[in-house]
């Protein structure tokens, strides 16, 4: 097969140009290769060359006129050139072997075949050659258009020997079946279940990659699927696994939060590609197995879920090697959060109230608000909409308050620096008092968050602790 009519960007015959005066046999190979046949845009564009990669890539760049940002990297043989929207990376052709515990490879320079057996799998194991006596022809020793088209992740070699080579691997059949919605082949998955813990050796940061892309994808609850049953979300999520399962006494049963958790998953993947909200789905019920207690007037409870799995957070993204910034902080509101909005469907419930979660949630309202839709999960279509009707009166109420009293985000207009000067008193105890005091007359509405009714009520509150107004 002969797919030159893909290959209508001009970098491509200009790499192959310069391959031909090079005297190098060179290609376009991997995930590029794969997304021409599936039709799919992709802007990531690996070539490799019988040769080194980086005199390559350094003759291609000075071709392109020298000026584009240009990165060797020496220990891996590899060099990349960023041109518009497209990153080009440059490898020579090698062969590698790996030592049973070590992720590191013994690198050997090879050929094109040497170059293919090593690759993950057989869709990503096609070629196209760039030089001109063969321009365009696709080199697929491994039948991965087949697999395309069956939609099948196989890989090229005995699946012990590929995965042996790199266990990330195994990660990322399951990210690459989640993407496309393929199969993982079954030699291939049971592979995968029989080394596991084998993944142990890969560095967290490498294996939670691989799980945000799982994440990101149309409908991650697949890839989580594929985790739990192939064993590895064992090894590398295992406050997850212990989800999944459901406890029968006197006749009285829990749901299956795992299964509950997926459901939440792609629910609100259905509306944000937001990582960190699609994470805050995963976690929002992950205390659980801890809260969990029978009583036999009421069943199963799992009381104070969602405090014990705010403070659950903070490990959990340490351990994964996840950021622990604005992100875990994120995660961490809404998980603590998730089950605020849902008495407030109630007549009674007060604006106070409102002010309250408004606060508390802040710049996650809306965020908070998408959480709590996506964990209705009920088969009964009647109640979900009935839920889904409530929720759209509590977000009613929410902008009504917010709109008289702009408390989303509010920052009290009296500071501790006031406090401190006008009662002339030293940080402490009492001042902090008095800071949440006019937060609370604010949340509760006897005062707007105002300068002179606020000031007022400072004065007073200092009076209550005996202290004297020293600069007005």
């Amino acid at each position: 097969m002969n797919l030159s009519k893909h290959l209508q960007h001009g970098i491509f015959k200009l790499v192959g140009a310069v391959a031909d005066k090079m005297g190098v046999e060179t290609y376009v190979v991997g995930g590029y290769v794969r997304d021409i046949l599936l039709e799919r845009p992709s802007k990531d564009i690996d070539f490799v060359c019988v040769g080194s990669g980086v005199e390559l890539a350094q003759a291609v760049h000075n071709e392109l006129g020298g000026n584009l940002p240009f990165s060797v990297f020496k220990s891996f043989g590899t060099a990349m050139i960023k041109s518009g929207d497209l990153e080009l990376e440059f490898v020579g052709a090698r062969k590698e072997s790996y030592q049973r515990d070590s992720r590191k490879p013994i690198v050997e320079d090879g050929t094109l075949e040497d170059d293919q057996n090593r690759r993950d799998f057989t869709i990503n194991a096609m070629a196209i050659s760039l030089n001109k006596k063969s321009y365009g022809e696709l080199i697929d020793p491994f039948n991965g258009q087949a697999d395309l088209v069956s939609k099948t992740i196989r890989t090229p070699l005995a699946p012990e020997v590929t995965f042996s080579d790199d266990p990330l691997r195994m990660m990322r059949a399951v990210r690459f079946a989640t993407q496309l919605n393929f199969d993982i082949e079954a030699d291939t998955f049971e592979a995968i279940t029989k080394m596991a813990d084998r993944i142990e050796i890969v560095s967290m940061e490498r294996v939670t990659d691989e799980l945000n892309k799982i994440i990101l994808a149309k409908k991650p609850s697949y890839g989580f699927k594929l985790l739990f049953y192939a064993k590895l979300l064992d090894e590398i999520f295992p406050e997850m696994v212990a989800l999944q399962g459901v406890q029968t006494i006197e006749d009285k049963s829990h749901k299956d939060n795992f299964y509950h958790t997926l459901q939440v998953l792609d629910n609100i993947s259905e509306n944000t590609d937001d990582l960190w909200l699609r994470w805050a789905a995963i976690l929002h019920d992950i205390a659980k197995p801890a809260t969990k207690r029978f009583n036999k007037k009421t069943g199963w409870t799992f009381h104070g879920h969602e405090d014990k799995g705010a403070r659950m957070v903070p490990g959990i993204f340490r351990r994964m090697k996840l950021p622990l910034g604005a992100e875990m902080k994120k995660v961490q509101k809404l998980v603590r959060l998730h089950l605020r909005p849902i008495p407030l469907v109630r007549d009674e419930i007060t604006d106070a109230a409102i002010r309250r979660l408004l606060f508390e949630a802040g710049e996650h309202t809306d965020d908070l608000m998408m959480l709590c839709r996506a964990d209705i999960t009920s088969k009964n279509q009647n109640k979900v909409k009935r839920f889904l009707q409530n929720f759209d009166s509590v977000e009613q109420r929410m902008r009504e308050v917010e709109e008289k009293d702009k408390i989303r985000n509010f920052q009290p207009v009296i500071t501790g620096e006031v406090i401190m000067n006008t009662f002339k008193v030293a940080p402490g105890r009492m001042v902090g008092e008095i800071k949440e005091a006019l937060k609370e007359a604010v949340l509760e509405g006897k005062i707007q968050n105002e300068y002179d009714q606020a000031y007022n009520l400072m004065l007073e509150l200092g009076r209550e602790r005996g202290l004297e107004v020293v600069k007005n």
